[in-house]
This record gives structure tokens, C-alpha cells and sequence, in this order.
């Protein structure tokens, strides 16, 4: 007998895996309710110590995030774990604050309050300290980016304005992913899988001691994962690989000083059908020495090397090489005032070439040299507090930047804090807004001679409640007012081309963002998040770009988040999700709702062991994309082993 029409040996073994998952669940939720009376909670920490968890990316010092005037969401360690999340992308879907769509087999679209594109250049993101954006566009290649997920302390997520600390391109959020320090990945993991469309997976890592006062840790993992869905039903042509290791030693010099030094290089392949096999070369260096002056004063020196080599043959290819230094300095001035100030340089190398794409110039050295202070004054004891400051940056394309801001907050009871926030942020121009173009005789397009930062001012307020132990709420509303955004604009009007990059747009957004907590048991806990998004652009006086900022922004105007995490029996986790996501209007992309579960078995405490279900009430649906060649994400089983020794 025949095989029916489509059906191939990997839609039989995707078959049978959803099958023996299918089985566990069953067997683990029959098993599970009859021993509710497990002593094993859900997780570690309880309402509580979630609202205590230490900060830092908001104010660049420690702090609770109970007490952070902030639109701040925090991704733990546990989250990442019993979401099955195997790359940044995954794990950042946790954070209902951000929009994170799939583009195809390996690519993400991450944005934060709108302007979400597969090169959305709006959003910070660091790892432990260092920026991993590219300025090319302003963006990060999310392809190319692996974080060992098992070493993950948190992820920060930051919705709103960052550019008073963070400076330029932290426009509309920052993400810092923190790992853990050496002492605290100690032994030896082993961790390997293999599912539907990441194909197989490996993991090890080592960590031990340098002397009584120094751990290190050492790591290599590589990833192999199926292409997307095609239209019509076929394998897109972009599967992919990344291999990557790296390490980290901590070193507690003396009482008062500590001494971080890691660093990562990693390889990744992705198939193109018409040029090629995309490839990504990177490998990096980081040191920070932290001193400690007294209780409440510390400075720190944080420096980095960062080499990035990225090919895509008969199109583009990209040698960037950065050194970034920082110094940074936080102290208490008398008993009303914390302040954090600090000094930034960064050297950007950067070397492209390429028969399709081009740069004028090809080569370039980009130096920006910058400062920032925020002074957080108490007017109320442990009640009131105003938060100002300022950061100052200079950049070869606009010269010198100021991006201050005011904010005000008010502990109005114990767990209760209401916020206020006026900022104004930047996003500099990239190579791609100045130097770019596409090769041909005349050519298409061209980089801006005359282009501007794009502008935000950038009005917030919001609140955190806990109104009962077992219940914590935070909700953030916002508007904002964009000026010289980014456009491309028609040099004769009546002609397509050619065509110059300008700031030819001007807009508003407002929105919310609604996060609820709730443990109704020990070992059980329920999380909801709802966000909404109204974003307007319109051509300013005299832009001839046609589009009405439909190329700057691809987004939703709603997304719903429900998650459920219950520990049902000795040893077994069960966890839910489902996430309904908007439309996206001008790619005619409808909205979509999707469900994910994984059951966990910690066979003994050395041994774990997971089978995660993505995408399970549809074969396969489309995430972001134009119709014409849009990419499907598939349903997906996924089986994961860890092991631990003591």
C-alpha cells in the first residue's frame, strides 16, 4: 500500500512522537491528581520571593522588583525550564510585554510597544552586560545569537524607554539575559534531545573550582533544526545549525573586589534557496571588576571585544569587529539620594562587501564616546520617591544626543506602587539609513546624506498591587509621540526609483499591558497577561514614501498569554500554555491561537526527563510574513534528557 499524498517519513515520526506524548500526558494527569497531597512545591519561589527578586536593569544597581518604577518583566531560570524553551526566542514569548514572532525555521521578529519587522531596530538587548545588536540596521540576527538556556539566572524585560541609562536604540525596551555566576554551575550537566523540527540537540557543561575563592564553568552545545513550512505544504529551504561554546570564571579577589572574565564563539548555517547557505561566525570577550567602596557605594569597569563574520553568498557578506569599555559608579549622597553615574566609549569596526548589497563607505571605524547620571531622590522615606537623569552620546551621523528623563514614584501601601515616567529616547541611524545601497545602473536606493535620529517622547504610569498573598497585579499604560522616523522616499514621485532613505514619518502609539499573578496552591501556579497596542504613523509634510510606515511596523493590536504550571505528582510537572495573538493588518495576516504543553518527570534527583508539544491545535499557521511567500510554523514534539550527578 501506498503512502496518502504528503505524507512522508517525517510527517509518520512527528506523528508517532505527538502519539507517545499524547500517552504520557494522559498517564501523568491520571497518576498526578491522586497524589495531590505531594510535598513537592511547584516551584521555588512563592509569590513573595518573586516580588523580591533583585533587578538591575532598571536603575543600574540592585534592587527589588516589588519596588521598581518600571514596566519591568522577569523571566526566571524555572520559567525557561518548564516552558521546554530551547533558544532566546522561545523564552522570550514568556515576557507578555514584548511581540515575538517567528519568521521561519531559525528567525524571530522581537520588538516591544510596536514597530515589530524581521529587522526591528527599536529594542536593546544585552547578554550579561554586552550589547549583541548590529549596526548594520540596529537589530540583532537572532539566528545567530545562542544562550547555554541552563545557565540563564533571568531575563529582564524592560517595555518603555531605556535610553537615559542604556542610550541609543533603547527606544522602546531593553532585554538583559543574566547567567549565572561560575560558583553557582558547578558539576558536570549532560543534556541531549530530539523532536519533530529541532532535529537533535546536545548539551555539556562543566564547572568547578579555581582555589577557595574562584569557580569557573566551561560549556559546548550545537543545535540541528528543520526548515519552516512553505505554502504549499513543502519543507522551506532554511534549516539550520549553530554550534557554540564559551566559558566563565569568577574570581572573589579580596572582600571588596570581584573579578568576572567569559567569553563564547559559536558557528551557525542556515539554507537559503536561491543563494546559498547563509553563514555566521562570532566569538567574544568580556571583563568586569567590581570594587566595592562601602554598603551602599560601588564602582565597576565592565570591557568587552565582540567579532562578528556573517556571508550570504551572492548577496552580502559582513566582518564587524567591536570594543566596547564602561565605567560606572553608584553611591548614596547623604540619606535621600542614590545616584549612578558613568562613562561609555565604543569602537566599531566594520567591513562589508558584497555583489548585491553595498556600503558608501565599504569600510568604516565608528567611535561614540557618551556619559549618563540618574539621581533618585527620596521625598517620602520608603514612600515617595524622583527619579531624574540624563544620558549624553555622540554619533558620526547626528553628532550629539541628549535623552533625559523625570520619574515619579509612591509606595502608597506594603506590595502597592503606583509610577509615573516622561522620557525622551533616540534611535541613532545605522549603516543601513546612511551608507546603504542596492547596486545597479542608476542605483535603487540610497542611504540618507542629511538622515536624523528618529525621536520618542514617551509618557507612562502605572501600578503593582498585591491584594492577597497568593495574588500579585502590574499594569502599564503608555503614550507615545514618534518624530523623523525612518522612510524611503521617491526622488521623483511618479517613479518607483530610485529612492533615498529619509525621516519622513511622524505617529503616535498608546497602549497597556496587564500581568496577573496567581497561586491558588503550593504547587500550583496560574499566570495571565494581556496587552494591547494602537499604533498610528502618517507621512510628514513633503514625504513622498507611499507605504504610510507599513515597512516600519508589522503589528498586532491585542495578545493574550494564559499559563499553567502544577507540580501533580512526586517528581511530575504538567505545564500549559495557550497565547491568542492579533492580526497583523498590513501583511493581511490573520489572527491566530495556539496551545503548548510539556510534561516533566524528574526521574531521580540527578535525572530529568521532558517531552514538549508546540503548537498543538494546528498542523502548522503563519506568524508574521506578506502573503507572497509567507512561511509556516509547524505543530512540533520535542524529548529532552538532563543529567546532573552529584
Amino acid at each position: 500500500m501506498t503512502n496518502p499524498v504528503g505524507t512522508t517519513r517525517k510527517g509518520q515520526v512527528r506523528h508517532s512522537l505527538i502519539r507517545q506524548l499524547s500517552a504520557a500526558i494522559a498517564l501523568t494527569l491520571g497518576s498526578g491528581f491522586a497524589a495531590a497531597q505531594s510535598t513537592r512545591d511547584l516551584a521555588d519561589l512563592s509569590l513573595e520571593e518573586l516580588s523580591s527578586l533583585t533587578v538591575t536593569s532598571v536603575s543600574r544597581r540592585a534592587e527589588p522588583l516589588s519596588v521598581v518604577a518600571s514596566a519591568i518583566q522577569v523571566i526566571t531560570a524555572d520559567d525557561i525550564r518548564r516552558a521546554g524553551a530551547t533558544r532566546i526566542g522561545e523564552a522570550l514569548r514568556l515576557a507578555p510585554n514584548l511581540q515575538v514572532a517567528q519568521i521561519n525555521g531559525d528567525g524571530f521578529a522581537v520588538s516591544a510597544r510596536g514597530f515589530n519587522s524581521s529587522t526591528a531596530n527599536k529594542l536593546l538587548v544585552m547578554i550579561d552586560g554586552r550589547t549583541i545588536y548590529s549596526p548594520l540596521f540596529a537589530g540583532v540576527f537572532w539566528e545567530a545569537q545562542d544562550v547555554p538556556l541552563y545557565d540563564v539566572e533571568r531575563i529582564e524585560v524592560i517595555s518603555g524607554p531605556g535610553g537615559t541609562l542604556w542610550g541609543a536604540n533603547a527606544v522602546n525596551g531593553v532585554i538583559n539575559i543574566i547567567t549565572r555566576p561560575a560558583g553557582e554551575s558547578q558539576g558536570l550537566l549532560l543534556r541531549a534531545g530530539a523532536g519533530t523540527e529541532l532535529r537533535g540537540d546536545g548539551a555539556l557543561r562543566y564547572g568547578g573550582e579555581l582555589g577557595d575563592n574562584a569557580h569557573f564553568r566551561v560549556y559546548g552545545q550545537y543545535a540541528d533544526r528543520d526548515g519552516a513550512q512553505l505554502a504549499n505544504g513543502r519543507d522551506a529551504p532554511n534549516e539550520s545549525s549553530l554550534g557554540q561554546g564559551g566559558f566563565r570564571i569568577d574570581w572573589n579577589a579580596s572582600a571588596t573586589d570581584a573579578v568576572t572574565v567569559q567569553g563564547d564563539a559559536n558557528e551557525s548555517h542556515t539554507g537559503r534557496a536561491t543563494s546559498g547557505d547563509a553563514t555566521a561566525r562570532s566569538h567574544n570577550i568580556l571583563a568586569r571588576w567590581t570594587h566595592t567602596l562601602s554598603p551602599s557605594s560601588d564602582v565597576q569597569l565592565q570591557t568587552y571585544y565582540d567579532s562578528a563574520d556573517r556571508a550570504s553568498p551572492r548577496v552580502y557578506g559582513d566582518q564587524l569587529d567591536t570594543f566596547d569599555a564602561e565605567f560606572q559608579h553608584q553611591f548614596q549622597a547623604g540619606h535621600a539620594q542614590q545616584i549612578v553615574w558613568g562613562l561609555t566609549f565604543r569602537q566599531i569596526e566594520d567591513h562589508f562587501h558584497g555583489p548585491l548589497y553595498s556600503m558608501d563607505p565599504a569600510n568604516v571605524t565608528l567611535r561614540r564616546i557618551g556619559g549618563f547620571v540618574q539621581d533618585e531622590i527620596a521625598l517620602a522615606a520608603d514612600r515617595m520617591h524622583l527619579t531624574v537623569g540624563t544620558k549624553v552620546e555622540d554619533n558620526e551621523y547626528t553628532g550629539t544626543e541628549w535623552q533625559p528623563s523625570v520619574g515619579l514614584a509612591w509606595r502608597f501601601q506594603t506590595g502597592q506602587l503606583l509610577w509615573s515616567r516622561i522620557s525622551r529616547a533616540v534611535r541613532t541611524p545605522s549603516r543601513l539609513d546612511a551608507d546603504f545601497g542596492v547596486r545597479g545602473r542608476p542605483p535603487f536606493l540610497y542611504g540618507g546624506d542629511n538622515i536624523k535620529s528618529e525621536k520618542l517622547l514617551a509618557y507612562e504610569a502605572g501600578i503593582k498591587l498585591q491584594p492577597a498573598r497568593t495574588v500579585s497585579i502590574s499594569l502599564a499604560t503608555y503614550y507615545n509621540d514618534y518624530d523623523d522616523v525612518r522612510s524611503v522616499e521617491r526622488l521623483n514621485p511618479a517613479s518607483p526609483v530610485p529612492q533615498v532613505v529619509g525621516n519622513g514619518f511622524e505617529g503616535q502609539s498608546s497602549g497597556a499591558e496587564l500581568t496577573v499573578d496567581y497561586k491558588p496552591l503550593p504547587r500550583w501556579r496560574l499566570w495571565g497577561g494581556y496587552t494591547y497596542l494602537d499604533l498610528n504613523l502618517e507621512n510628514k509634510p513633503g514625504s513622498t514614501d507611499p507605504t504610510r510606515g507599513a515597512a516600519e511596523s508589522h503589528d498586532w493590536d491585542y495578545q493574550l498569554f494564559l499559563r499553567s504550571s502544577l507540580d501533580v505528582a512526586e517528581g511530575w510537572e504538567v505545564d500549559a500554555a495557550v497565547r491568542r495573538i492579533g492580526g497583523i493588518d498590513n501583511q493581511n495576516l490573520p489572527p491566530y491561537t495556539e496551545f503548548d504543553l510539556r510534561v516533566g518527570w524528574h526521574i531521580t534527583s540527578e535525572i530529568e526527563l521532558s517531552l514538549t508539544g508546540s503548537n498543538l491545535l494546528h498542523s502548522d499557521h503563519a506568524e508574521f510574513g506578506a502573503a507572497a511567500g509567507r512561511i509556516s510554523i509547524e505543530r512540533a514534539a520535542y524529548a529532552q534528557i538532563t543529567w546532573t550527578p552529584q
